[in-house]
């Protein structure tokens, strides 16, 4: 029996190309797909929130390369629906500490127009950590 294999984060969410990433920066291109919409074409707010969101990630990651981010916050205001076709989300750090990071972010349409704005507090935790809990979890 052929191993099923599952697509990457990346590729469940559409992303095209990180566009650049710099320190405490990101700004990710997503390809909004017919099967992330609902209502005749309107993208669900879940894939809104997590474009926006894997761009303060990698924000976070650029200033601690040895961390994994976890969400303790996510806040989501939504200005107008994202449609199938190209979507740039951004990501910022506004302040980090040793441990905490605040980070914001927002998605654009093509033309520039703001669809959406986030922010979320980002607990840095060593990778070690995580990849330890999640053998503990998965056995």
């Amino acid at each position: 029996m052929a191993e099923v294999t599952s697509p990457t984060l990346e590729a469940s969410l559409g992303q095209v190309r990180v566009i650049s990433s710099e320190a405490g920066r990101c700004t990710i291109e997503y390809e909004v797909a017919m099967a992330m919409c609902h209502s005749g074409g309107v993208a669900q707010g879940g894939f809104v929130g997590g474009w926006i969101d894997q761009a303060m990630a990698y924000a976070s990651m650029s200033l601690a390369p040895d961390m994994a981010p976890m969400s303790l916050e996510l806040k989501v205001s939504y200005f107008a629906a994202a449609r199938p076709g190209r979507v740039v989300a951004e990501g910022w750090i506004e302040r980090k500490g040793a441990t905490i990071c605040f980070a914001e972010g927002r998605l654009t349409d093509p033309q520039g127009l703001v669809l959406a704005k986030a922010s979320s507090t980002i607990r840095l935790v060593p990778h070690e950590s995580v990849r330890l809990a999640s053998r503990a979890i998965t056995g």
